[in-house]
């Protein structure tokens, strides 16, 4: 008996994602030997190097134990559109905006695209009134705390 051609689909997707952020950890990996100051490597440099380990692992259990399950599953499509369109429009906006309203971009699409209920006012209140104390705390913790130089 033949495997159907989705479930065998979500086996190759799943093998193919975590090549990708392998390859991706590593160019990561090797774009910080370029960087001039120490201190700026450290946190590109960690996170390739966690990439790399967990998407390593990810692609040999997935090889070594086949399973069905996996690949996009159900879902709505445009929510998962959204989300990564955001966080790239975010990305790309954050030097010419600012920190801020970057991360307020993102914060909205991430919001959109997660939120599967229905909208009320004090819904709308709290998680924007959330959102925006996450922001702030995140913006005083990297400008004033640990001194990060943001646009």
């Amino acid at each position: 008996m033949s495997t159907p051609v989705s479930k065998s689909q979500g086996q190759i997707g799943s093998l193919l994602t975590s090549a990708f952020f392998v390859v991706a950890g590593v160019v990561t990996l090797y774009d910080t030997t370029g960087y001039t100051d120490r201190d700026s490597q450290v946190f590109p440099m960690t996170v390739a190097i966690l990439l790399i380990i967990t998407a390593g692992i990810s692609f040999i259990t997935r090889f070594l134990k086949p399973s069905d399950e996996g690949g996009f599953g159900t879902g709505i499509w445009w929510r998962r559109v959204l989300l990564i369109v955001t966080m790239l429009l975010a990305c790309f906006a954050m030097p010419h905006v600012g920190f801020l309203p970057a991360g307020a971009i993102a914060f909205a699409g991430g919001l959109i695209a997660a939120m599967h209920d229905d909208w009320s006012k004090s819904t709308i209140l709290l998680y924007w009134g959330a959102g925006a104390v996450i922001m702030l705390a995140f913006f005083a913790l990297f400008k004033f705390v640990l001194l990060v130089p943001l646009p």
